[in-house]
């Protein structure tokens, strides 16, 4: 029988926030899972951030080239406010990541270290050729996450740890506001416990975007996003594990999902 491979110790870039993730062969995914089967996979080393892409970083971008967003160009972001029915999301022409849920409802001025949203998967790309670095893949994603668990989560078994580690929606649904643990949208990067290799907000807060296909024949159209977001509870998209994945077209911007980079 296959077994996961123990964690080797936690290798930090003293310089930056990366960490160092092994080359080896791995275990992924989750027996009769229809998207993300058991099975065995091989890497290369590489370093993922320890955090979410920021806002303070993708402005940085956005001042040095002057990029404009799929968001800014098409107009048709997709936010959240409560009371809405689960699953229901609006279309807001004025949110794109400096408003990531509206002009009406404020900008980013006081939120420059919570997770950059509103942005696309193309969006995405740009700022990765420009800064350097890449995605991960959907494997380089879950190995980074699980460190070394073959439980749905990191944390092991019991669900009710969640709390610790993510920030997510505790409300029985979304027709009211729900910041128990904080927050109701993003909240600021490493704000709750990180995993066993040291990255935080694996599991909520913002959707992780990740390069791969789940199927040979799948449309360049989409997209795949791992992790959950603040938005997902445990009665709708709970897909705040190791196991789960999202898929949206590529040009399409929510304000729950973001992403963290690997580098080159």
């Amino acid at each position: 029988m296959l077994t996961l491979l123990p964690v080797v110790c936690i290798q930090a870039q003293p310089d930056s926030g990366f960490v160092f993730v092994p080359k080896g062969s791995y275990l992924v995914g989750k027996k009769g899972h229809l998207l993300n089967p058991l099975r065995q996979v091989s890497i290369n080393d590489f370093y993922i951030a320890k955090t979410e892409t920021t806002n303070r970083q993708f402005e940085a971008f956005i001042r040095s080239t002057g990029y404009t967003t799929d968001a800014e160009r098409m107009h048709n972001a997709m936010v959240f406010q409560p009371g809405l029915k689960e699953f229901e999301w609006i279309e807001d022409s004025t949110a794109y990541w400096r408003y990531p849920n509206g002009i009406h409802r404020g900008g980013i001025d006081n939120k420059m270290d919570h997770p950059v949203t509103c942005i696309s998967y193309s969006d995405i790309l740009a700022y990765c050729k420009w800064a350097g670095v890449r995605l991960p893949s959907l494997e380089e994603w879950e190995i980074a996450c699980r460190a070394g668990s073959n439980a749905d989560h990191f944390f092991g078994n019991d669900k009710s740890k969640i709390k610790e580690y993510a920030n997510i929606w505790h409300g029985k649904n979304h027709l009211t506001a729900d910041s128990s643990d904080g927050y109701m949208y993003t909240a600021p990067v490493a704000s709750f416990k990180p995993n066993p290799r040291g990255l935080y907000d694996m599991y909520g807060n913002v959707f992780e975007f990740c390069t791969g296909k789940l199927k040979e024949n799948e449309k360049n159209s989409i997209a795949h996003a791992r992790g959950g977001s603040w938005w997902c509870s445990k009665n709708a998209c709970s897909f705040f594990n190791s196991v789960d994945i999202g898929r949206v077209n590529i040009h399409a911007s929510f304000s729950n999902q973001g992403f963290r980079v690997v580098k080159l």
